[in-house]
């Protein structure tokens, strides 16, 4: 029996090995436990063992189906692999089957198809036409804010900020109805989450393009006034339906659970150091120092799109072969003593620090000025409602998502403080 077990595995390896595109990762009903290290943490810092049985900026994590999985820990390293646009593919089609749906987005494609896909997004994204979302993000953040001071003295800062913030921002952006905005908030919470392998997470990035697939379509008929409908005003018949769900799929992903997120694990940042809470709280030349802190230390998208090595190469030294799989820990790079002093430590006052929270290059996060925009917004107005908000349980009782390629907290439990339902009137 256990020789024709190791028979199987050794035809398999086989068959991998001479074409990789019978790897399926869409059907994997767990992650291997080696290619999960680059996601945990300890609290809000990345596992210090990592950095020490790390030690290389670039080194292979593992080997299976017939590649090198390779990490990229270091800043200057990880920046070039973003930027580089001729040796890898950010292309995960041929690595997941029919099952899982089409997968869609910036994210996943190369140039030429990257750069015409993203000419279309760019218009939707200026700072002109971000500023004009500004005062409905104000009113998103007040209305939550209400919403929550009548739940009070004791809430959840992620399911009654954190989370519908963003939600409502995207939908706004996107110009969904508000019939379809329950329906679409079911779809999205799977979509990060790899403890449950290929299947859960692919199975919900279909899910939710197939609902934004059928919202493209109605918009086809009848254009609105957001993303999808001006798109479709725009380019009229010369984009599919099918490219134009993608498009909006990949806005969602990138600008609903990362903000989400951000919101959620920046405000306990500002809990957990009462300084910081009050700077916000009485400095407004402060907020923007805070936030790109927080992007930076933080950097709640652990890990970039997957690079697949076009050719063979050297990587800083190490022989990176055809067909190879290179990840960048932005989370890592991000804290790189090589760019700074004291990067693991929050630190608003120092001098900027350069970080990757967004990404770089060409596949730089397109949305990556609604973000800051939403966290400006959203951290000020928190604080100054709330002053005398605290945390309502022990910081050790918080329970983290530490298999999660957006690192997240599950719940945030607070209390607002006495008489917050009278000040919210």
């Amino acid at each position: 029996m256990n020789t024709l077990a190791s028979t199987r595995r050794r035809v398999l390896k086989r068959l991998v090995a001479r074409s990789p595109a019978v790897v399926d990762l869409s059907m994997l009903d767990s992650v291997p436990r080696r290619l999960l290290r680059p996601l945990r943490r300890d609290g809000l810092d990345p596992v210090a063992r990592l950095g020490a049985t790390v030690p290389d900026p670039v080194h292979r994590l593992a080997h299976m189906f017939g590649m090198n999985i390779w990490l990229v820990s270091g800043h200057e390293e990880g920046r070039a692999v973003l930027a580089e646009q001729g040796r890898f593919s950010n292309d995960l089609r041929p690595y997941v089957g029919s099952s899982s749906g089409s997968v869609g987005g910036l994210g996943f494609t190369d140039p030429p198809e990257h750069t015409r896909l993203r000419s279309l997004l760019t218009p939707e994204f200026t700072m002109r036409r971000i500023n004009r979302l500004a005062p409905r993000i104000e009113q998103i953040v007040d209305a939550q804010l209400d919403e929550f001071a009548a739940k009070g003295p004791n809430v959840d800062l992620v399911g009654d900020f954190a989370f519908p913030i963003p939600f409502l921002v995207i939908c706004e952006l996107l110009g969904l109805p508000p019939e379809d905005r329950e329906r679409f908030r079911a779809l999205s919470h799977a979509r990060f989450d790899v403890s449950a392998g290929g299947t859960g997470a692919f199975g919900a990035i279909s899910s939710s393009r197939s609902f934004l697939l059928e919202a493209t379509r109605r918009q086809r008929e009848a254009p609105g006034d957001g993303l999808l409908g001006r798109i479709i005003t725009a380019v009229g018949d010369e984009v599919g339906d099918d490219e134009i769900a993608g498009l909006a799929d990949g806005v969602f992903t990138g600008g609903y659970e990362t903000t989400a997120s951000m919101l959620a694990l920046g405000s306990l940042v500002l809990l957990r150091d009462r300084r910081h809470f009050d700077l916000v709280r009485d400095d407004d030349a402060s907020v923007d120092p805070v936030v790109e802190e927080m992007l930076r230390y933080l950097s709640v998208v652990q890990i970039a799109f997957p690079r697949f090595a076009l050719e063979d190469l050297d990587l800083f030294g190490r022989k990176v072969r055809k067909g190879d799989v290179v990840v960048v820990a932005l989370s890592r790079a991000d804290r790189d003593g090589r760019i700074g002093p004291d990067l693991d430590r929050f630190d608003p006052t120092r001098p900027p620090s350069p970080h990757l929270a967004f990404g770089y290059g060409f596949h730089r996060c397109v949305g990556a000025e609604l973000a800051r925009l939403e966290l400006r917004t959203a951290f000020p107005r928190l604080v100054r409602r709330f002053p005398e908000m605290r945390l309502a349980v022990d910081p050790s009782a918080l329970r983290f998502r530490d298999q999660s390629i957006v690192y997240a907290v599950d719940s945030l439990p607070v209390h607002l403080g006495p008489d917050s339902a009278s000040r919210s009137s």
